[in-house]
């Protein structure tokens, strides 16, 4: 029988090995600044990731790939325009990458990562917070965890640049871009 967990300074954390996202379980959004008084909230349907938790977590990674197409705010038609090169370009680019390049800090359950993002052929180094929310064998056998994550990103470094000027000053969408990703990490046998 599996260990599925293990001690680690308090947290019963997963055991070592290859996870990979549950796409049943999982929400990769994002929520920024409209015309400078509310925020459009929306999401990635299709993403992935490999999460491999080290023998000494603080040497564990993560490896993301999210499709640009499966983008989602809840209103067609801008959906279509952040998939134009206005934005995505998501014809030319079909996938967004995220690599961690180490773990930064912990403190409790949350790890700091240090990590590269790629959009559009441009990649730049993010720190994305993560915060481990427990693991557990589930009905079926399978062992997983469960985690969130947050970053906040400046999209003009990834050359989306794309805006409008407002008759009363200000832009209609917001550099700011809150990234907020959960979700469920499945261990694989074999």
């Amino acid at each position: 029988m599996t260990v599925s967990t293990r001690e680690f300074e308090g947290l019963q954390i997963p055991a070592a090995g290859t996870y990979e996202l549950d796409a049943a379980h999982k929400r990769v959004g994002f929520v920024v600044k409209h015309l400078m008084v509310s925020k459009v909230r929306g999401q990635f349907a299709e993403a992935t990731a490999t999460v491999t938790v080290a023998e000494n977590p603080l040497e564990s990674s993560v490896v993301a790939s999210i499709k640009t197409a499966s983008v989602e705010t809840g209103q067609t038609d801008r959906d279509n325009h952040l998939r134009t090169g206005d934005f995505f370009e998501a014809e030319k680019y079909p996938t967004m990458e995220y690599r961690s390049t180490g773990v930064k800090s912990h403190a409790g359950a949350e790890f700091v990562l240090d990590g590269e993002l790629t959009i559009k052929g441009i990649t730049r180094p993010v720190e994305l917070v993560v915060e481990f929310e427990g693991a557990t064998t589930s009905p079926y056998g399978q062992h997983l965890f469960g985690f969130s994550a947050h970053t906040e990103i400046d999209r003009e470094d990834w050359g989306l640049t794309y805006n409008m000027a407002l008759e009363t000053g200000g832009v209609m969408i917001g550099k700011k871009v809150k990234i907020e990703i959960e979700g469920e990490a499945i261990l694989q046998q074999g």
